[in-house]
């Protein structure tokens, strides 16, 4: 397919759409999805009715599981130099100290939990995007569009000048436009939930207080009755003594605004805009230690709404992130779900859009996220609720899940399941997780299983060779021409075997053994790896057979 590497435009531009996807929303979420399909080297265009990034840290927790994605599109050193670390969690109740949580994961785990304030991750994804020669078109919303066979046709009004409007025809369009989407609504998806009475106020402020650098606090009054009737939550930013704060807000600066016409009531208000003087009575009333707030950067109310959609589709138009589901901010799950929604997504209309894609792919957008927003929603809720204990649970399955390390789609119609008996613990629909310790005949130095994902599209990952399994030049072979060239294929060698030139086929010796550990193997075995990080299928012993049933699911020949 001809491309233009400046414009992104592609060869389905002369027939007849002037791009291939059309994305309503220029969050985390649907920047997101703009630069997974440009680096797949499908067109778009991005639009966004703001003229410009607003400076709020609304969502600021940068889970593991979206450090892992941003390393696979390249982009998570730009991530790590502007983010801080978030190492732990330190509770008090009526002014003493609860205990602290460490935020600790298995020393597999490539990366752990971050802050980043959501200005900061948009100018990150911003940037990467541009790398593309793809931009923003700012002041600029969809107010309209009809779907047909073949694609879609789109208004969009600009906010400046004349209020111009223009037609635009794609192939595909996403609503990224958060919860009180117009491609929801005009889509005809229900939106069913509740909402949370209480409101609460939002600040951006500097303390200089003597805890520990890189703790989220979590600071509450209970009443004689046991009940929670003040409550204190800050989150670290980058900055010297920096933190988000959220708190209960008082009667004098509630927004006591009605929901909007969709009956929703979400996110920041536009009400009275808390002063320090108000930051700085909550924290004389419930700060761990006597301390003065400076340098009030934003501040608001909010409202927390629960809600999820009923579908994340029909036809050519989806939605994605807050448009999908909104629920409260506790564990920082949303934003981060939303980039997970967007890189499940984007690779497959990566395909859909070359016309390589099996009739039952863009369906399991849906089959495979609409079940982890339901989860989400509902844990969220509860946590919300009664904390975190409302799931009694080890701590280390806690951090997992809050992690986002343990979502799967092991039911997923797309993937293929293990033969009965096949009591393996890595499933297919699992997270591809990482090992260490690979090493190569040229390079000196050991690398991670993610360096050599990193970039890459639909990979399969071969290990040794299994004496009832096809050879690996059979299986990169059919690799290659099952996926039209799509899939590269990797080789994993046990530590002790000999270098293998003759197949072609780059390759890695085990030297640790950490791949057959944490992919749980004695024999040769392959895996196909999805771009977006899950295991589409797990062969052993690995057959050009079970190879081309499993691509079957994916791609259409």
């Amino acid at each position: 397919m001809a491309r233009s590497a400046s414009t992104g435009r592609s060869a389905s531009a002369a027939r007849g759409a002037s791009t291939d996807v059309l994305i309503a929303g220029a969050g985390p979420v649907g920047l997101t999805l703009a630069a997974e399909l440009r680096r797949s080297g499908v067109s778009c265009r991005i639009v966004d009715r703001l003229p410009a990034r607003l400076p709020y840290a609304k969502a600021v927790g940068i889970q593991p599981r979206t450090l892992e994605l941003f390393d696979r599109m390249g982009l998570v050193r730009d991530v790590l130099d502007a983010a801080v670390p978030m190492r732990g969690q330190l509770t008090y109740v009526n002014g003493a100290e609860q205990g602290r949580i460490e935020l600790v994961l298995p020393p597999e785990v490539p990366y752990g939990f971050a802050a980043l304030p959501q200005y900061e991750t948009e100018r990150v994804l911003e940037e990467f995007l541009g790398r593309f020669g793809t931009r923003i078109e700012r002041s600029t919303e969809l107010v309209a569009f009809a779907q047909d066979p073949v694609g879609v046709t789109s208004r969009l009004r600009s906010s400046s000048g004349d209020q111009e409007e223009e037609e635009v025809r794609s192939r595909f369009l996403v609503g990224c436009d958060g919860a009180h989407s117009v491609v929801r609504k005009a889509l005809g998806l229900t939106f069913e939930g509740g909402a949370f009475p209480a409101e609460y106020m939002l600040a951006d402020v500097e303390v200089g207080w003597g805890l520990p650098p890189g703790y989220g606090v979590r600071s509450m009054h209970r009443a004689e009755d046991g009940t929670i009737d003040d409550l204190l939550v800050c989150i670290p930013l980058p900055g010297e003594g920096r933190y988000r704060m959220s708190m209960l807000v008082p009667p004098e600066l509630s927004a006591d605004r009605p929901a909007s016409g969709d009956g929703v009531a979400h996110g920041l208000e536009g009400g009275t805009a808390p002063a320090l003087a108000d930051i700085q009575k909550v924290l004389d009333r419930l700060a761990p230690e006597p301390v003065t707030a400076s340098a009030l950067r934003w501040s608001s109310v909010f409202r927390i709404s629960h809600r999820l959609v009923d579908r994340y589709g029909e036809g050519r138009v989806f939605v994605a992130g807050d448009a999908a589901h909104i629920h409260p901010p506790t564990g920082a799950q949303g934003m981060n779900t939303g980039v997970q929604d967007a890189c499940n997504l984007a690779w497959k209309l990566a395909l859909a859009v070359e016309g390589a894609a099996d009739p039952g792919l863009l369906p399991s957008y849906d089959a495979e996220r609409h079940p982890v927003g339901e989860e989400v929603v509902g844990r969220t809720v509860r946590h919300a609720a009664e904390g975190v204990q409302a799931d009694p649970t080890d701590l280390e399955t806690l951090l997992l899940r809050e992690a986002q390390l343990l979502v799967g789609y092991r039911e997923s119609p797309i993937v293929s399941p293990l033969p009965p008996g096949d009591e393996a613990v890595l499933r297919p629909g699992d997270r591809a997780p990482d090992c260490g310790g690979l090493t190569g005949d040229i390079a000196a130095y050991p690398v991670r299983l993610f360096d050599l994902l990193r970039g890459r599209g639909h990979v399969l990952l071969v290990y040794g060779h299994h004496p009832a399994g096809d050879t690996p030049g059979d299986l990169a072979a059919a690799a290659r021409e099952l996926t039209g060239g799509r899939m590269e294929t990797c080789r994993i060698l046990p530590a002790d075997a000999p270098p293998d030139e003759a197949t072609g086929i780059p390759h890695h010796h085990d030297s640790r053994g950490e791949f057959a550990r944490q992919y749980g193997v004695e024999e040769g075995a392959a895996f196909a790896v999805r771009p977006d990080g899950y295991l589409g299928a797990c062969l052993r012993p690995p057959t050009v057979g079970q190879l081309k049933e499993a691509l079957g699911r994916v791609f259409a020949w």
